[in-house]
């Protein structure tokens, strides 16, 4: 825009403002007053209260700072637009800048001088110029007709540029000169460049008096712009003018232009102008449109949140069933999600379905979530609305309500009242735990825990929800520890009472209702396995293992069996060749390894995937294919290569089974990766052992150990344990050293290389981790436990097996499950009875010392260190005597020793806080020159 129009807009805003303050009442556009905020970011909440989940202290701040719609930038031109239209006409920047100067004498001189002149017509050649496409020649006729208008009086630009100047007088209001112009017969039907006549301004400038004097010189009221976008009811409606509405319609508008597109009565509700749509409707405007699939103006006003204009919409016969373009959303879609409560119950009670689905299967439960109002989804679940709907990717009201951050606990609280599922995934496997933990919503998290939302849900791509949690609302974390703490309760009597009983609730470690071991997997597989050590894990994992190990007994007995019979029919069928007993043995041996396949198919079939990762698992294969090879008749030369190697590996598989139990377990352990760690180093360093044994070949062709590059490689390993046979190479008579001098430097080379410093330094970096797994021994037993555990109730809880015996197989399941819900989840325990021996000593002390440690917490906060470390050393001194019969005294007397000196410890802590306090109040008192006594 050029400078001349900068300050005519200016000018002209100016102008505008100063006359409307000297309309009428009724010529005034009604206004709409709302506060909105530049943001389009979410708002988040500033603070949450760590101890309440319950945001009632914050809805009234929320409801305050929601982001609300312009609805005064509804106009279908703004002012740039026109003003640049305008400027586009001959002499438009002139008739621009001068017409609103027009006023008082200099007004009256114009109009006197005007009134004995003749008005220039619009030459042909310029209308037929205009026309041509050619963009220069129309740009340097406007400029030379600029350069002849800027040199212009008022009178001589009002006779030269009539219709120029109608325009702009219509667009400013100079009701004066647009009546002089109008007198003159200038063609009032003439347009700016968009298309846009006289009444088509005057219309959207709300002049009222100006669109009367056109209506009464014959303009016409149904014209349209060049690109059929509107008449000059549409520029009336969409400004709200109720006067101006009236005058064109007495004047024969369609109110129905446009239809069925966008109508006047489509631009009054987008104006939010009640009156003016209300005239509009009286005068016969449809408020429905035939066609499918199209935006009705009760869709404009469940968008705007307007009340006004849905009532009236809903007066006069508005359909609530319509559904808007390619989104497929009704009005209640629209006001659910422009979180407008009224407007959704307006729409309740008239008959809108609550459970309608949008395009994308949402309903408007989901779009009240996603706006986060949870007085909409209060008025639709009131109405009835499903609150479990899934939309197309199976996601509920709940997961949208958990996307958001603003008022998600509230809004959550209020879908679970109302019946919404917590656990239910959608179809990628997500929870709404998943996505309240991806959003770094702790306060959410913590409320949906609290409801039982399951930590152990995992996703499509396997990943727990507790793993979100570990990573995006670590804080979590000390909370749920918490809760485990508060599952441990003090039941009837004091601590140091002989009947005493603490009542241990195991629910916490089963929040799903799935595995009892589901939970201890997830959080061994997140990194926060040192979880199991606390007492209720500890106590829960004992008391499984006791119900579980009958079906570990059995699988050691059955394997135990298999490879007394393996062995029996080995040596007689291989080693002593008895004939009969290799008969008998045969079928034992053919049926135990028939078991074994249908056992590993099984597995198969339940969990290929994490089949093929457990090594075990191969080893079962080895044993199952050597077994197979053994038993062909008639018996060959390369089966006793079989059998040599299938009596190796069933033993080797026998001591895994054996490792399984807790008393062996860490000692298997130990094996098991002292063995990989060596092969691992093995691998590092096979390229020196290679060239070792090669230069021995060479160097010893005639020794009968290295005529063989293979054997010489087994017998240069061999060589790196200390067996050399150094007089046996070096000094046999018969065979004699070929080649001095270098052979005896490898060889040296090779005892100080290899014999010394590799052997060492291997068996040093494989037996690296022992100390470490022995002093990790009680978490890695915990761990290996729990695995062991979640393992066979995955076998037993396998689909599969519903095909098998239902009273067999549930016998089988109800003897693997400790808890059986919803009443048999806790056990009673009494630390102080000596005759308690359902958990084992050093457990029973653990949970008295958490009981203790808490209730030491809570006096502290009621009253003084001394009296909290008094009460404390007293249970533990009761607890001691108790069980003096079952403990020795120089236990009892080192954990007095132990309690002592923490409670030193603590003593020396706090005194040391006191005097740094001390120090800086004495420092804060001289600063200030006074004396403190």
């Amino acid at each position: 825009m050029s400078l001349l129009n900068k300050k005519l807009f200016e000018r002209l805003s100016g102008r505008s403002s100063q006359g409307e303050s000297r309309k009428s009442d009724k010529d005034k556009t009604p206004s709409i007053v709302v506060n909105y905020e530049n943001n389009e970011d979410d708002i988040w909440m500033d603070e949450i209260d760590k101890k309440s989940i319950s945001s009632e202290e914050t809805s009234e701040a929320v409801m305050c700072h929601i982001r609300q719609r312009p609805m005064n930038q509804q106009q279908l031109w703004t002012k740039d637009e026109i003003t640049l239209a305008l400027s586009n006409l001959p002499a438009g920047e002139v008739a621009l800048a001068t017409i609103p100067t027009l006023y008082g004498s200099i007004l009256q001189k114009t109009l006197e001088e005007l009134k004995d002149l003749h008005l220039r017509k619009l030459h042909t050649d310029y209308k037929r110029t205009c026309s041509f496409t050619n963009g220069c020649i129309k740009k340097t006729i406007l400029i030379s007709e600029n350069n002849t208008a800027a040199t212009a009086k008022p009178t001589e630009l009002l006779v030269k540029w009539p219709e120029t100047c109608l325009l702009v007088a219509c667009w400013v209001g100079h009701f004066e000169i647009v009546k002089i112009l109008l007198e003159k017969n200038v063609n009032i039907s003439c347009t700016d460049e968009d298309g846009r006549t006289p009444l088509h301004l005057a219309a959207s400038a709300a002049f009222v008096r100006i669109l009367e004097e056109l209506l009464s010189f014959g303009a016409d009221p149904c014209e349209w712009d060049f690109n059929k976008k509107c008449t000059p009811l549409h520029c009336a409606a969409a400004v709200g003018n109720v006067d101006c509405i009236k005058s064109l319609i007495k004047a024969k508008a369609d109110v129905d232009a446009g239809f069925p597109g966008k109508t006047p009565l489509h631009y009054a509700v987008l104006s939010n102008a009640v009156d003016s749509a209300e005239v509009l409707l009286q005068a016969g405007a449809h408020p429905n449109n035939p066609q499918v699939y199209t935006e009705t103006p009760l869709h404009v006003a469940a968008s705007l949140g307007s009340v006004p204009c849905m009532k009236l919409l809903l007066s006069y016969g508005a359909d609530v069933r319509v559904q808007l373009g390619t989104a497929r959303s009704t009005p209640i879609h629209l006001a659910a999600e422009e979180g407008s409560a009224e407007c959704t119950k307006l729409l309740v009670n008239a008959g809108a379905s609550c459970d309608a689905k949008n395009s994308k299967g949402q309903t408007a439960m989901h779009l009240a979530a996603l706006a986060q109002s949870s007085e909409t989804l209060e008025v639709l679940i009131n109405a009835g609305a499903t609150v479990n709907v899934e939309d197309i990717d199976g996601r509920t009201p709940l997961h949208a309500a958990v996307a958001k951050s603003l008022r998600a606990t509230e809004l959550v609280k209020t879908l679970i009242q109302a019946g919404a599922l917590v656990n239910k995934p959608d179809k990628y496997g997500y929870t709404p735990l998943h996505i309240a933990a991806l959003n770094e919503n702790s306060s959410t998290v913590m409320m949906l825990l609290s409801k039982g939302a399951d930590v152990t849900a995992r996703t499509k791509g396997g990943i727990s929800a507790l793993s979100f949690i570990i990573r995006r609302t670590p804080d979590i974390l000390p909370r749920f520890v918490t809760r485990l703490d508060q599952a441990i309760s003090l039941y009837d009597h004091e601590l140091g009472d002989v009947d005493c009983e603490l009542r241990l609730d195991f629910r916490p470690l089963v929040p799903g209702g799935k595995g009892e071991t589901d939970l201890m997997l997830c959080l061994i597989e997140v990194g926060q396995g040192h979880i199991l050590k606390h007492p209720l894990c500890e106590s829960f994992l004992y008391l499984k293992w006791l119900r579980i190990r009958k079906f570990f007994l059995f699988s050691l007995i059955f394997h135990s069996i298999f490879v007394i019979f393996f062995t029996g029919y080995i040596a007689v069928t291989y080693l002593w060749n008895i004939e009969n007993f290799s008969k008998i043995l045969f079928w034992p041996i053919l049926t135990y390894t028939c078991i074994l396949i249908i056992k590993e198919l099984f597995q198969i079939a339940h969990d290929v995937c994490s089949y093929v990762k457990r090594w075990e698992n191969w080893l079962q294969w080895c044993v199952i294919l050597t077994s197979c090879c053994v038993l062909i008749k008639p018996i060959n030369n390369w089966q006793h290569h079989v059998a040599a190697l299938g009596i190796l590996l069933i033993w080797i598989e026998l001591m895994i089974v054996v490792g399984r139990f807790p008393m062996f377990g860490l000692y298997i352990q130990m094996f098991t990766q002292v063995s990989i760690n060596f092969f691992k180093f093995l691998g590092a360093y096979i390229c020196l052992i290679i060239g070792f044994s090669l230069g021995f070949c060479v160097l010893h062709k005639n020794y009968k150990s290295f005529e063989n590059p293979l054997i010489g490689l087994l017998k240069t390993i061999i060589m790196m344990s200390g067996e050399l046979e150094f007089e046996d190479v070096y000094f046999d008579k018969e065979f004699k050293v070929l080649y001095t001098g270098t052979s005896h430097l490898m060889l040296l080379s090779f005892v100080i290389l290899v014999t010394v410093i590799l052997t060492n330094l291997m068996v040093g970096l494989a037996v690296s981790d022992i100390q470490e797994l022995r002093r990790c021994a009680g978490l890695d037993r915990l761990v290996r436990r729990a695995e062991l555990v979640s393992y066979l109730e995955g076998m037993l809880f396998s689909k599969i097996l519903n095909y098998a015996p239902k009273n067999l197989i549930r016998t089988f399941r109800r003897g693997a499950m400790l808890l059986h819900p919803p009443y048999h989840c806790a056990i009673q325990i009494r630390p102080n009875d000596p005759r308690e021996k359902r958990l084992p000593r050093d457990l029973l002390k653990a949970i008295y010392r958490l009981v203790c440690e808490r209730k030491v917490r809570n006096t502290t906060n009621r009253g003084t260190f001394t009296q909290s470390v008094s009460a404390l050393e007293s249970d533990y001194v009761k607890f001691n005597r108790l069980q003096s019969t079952n403990s020795s005294t120089e236990y009892n007397q080192q954990q007095l020793n132990e309690l002592a000196n923490e409670l030193k410890r603590c003593s020396y802590n706090i005194t040391m806080r006191l005097n740094s306090l001390t120090n800086k109040v004495e420092n804060i008192a001289k600063d200030l020159d006074i004396s403190v006594s």
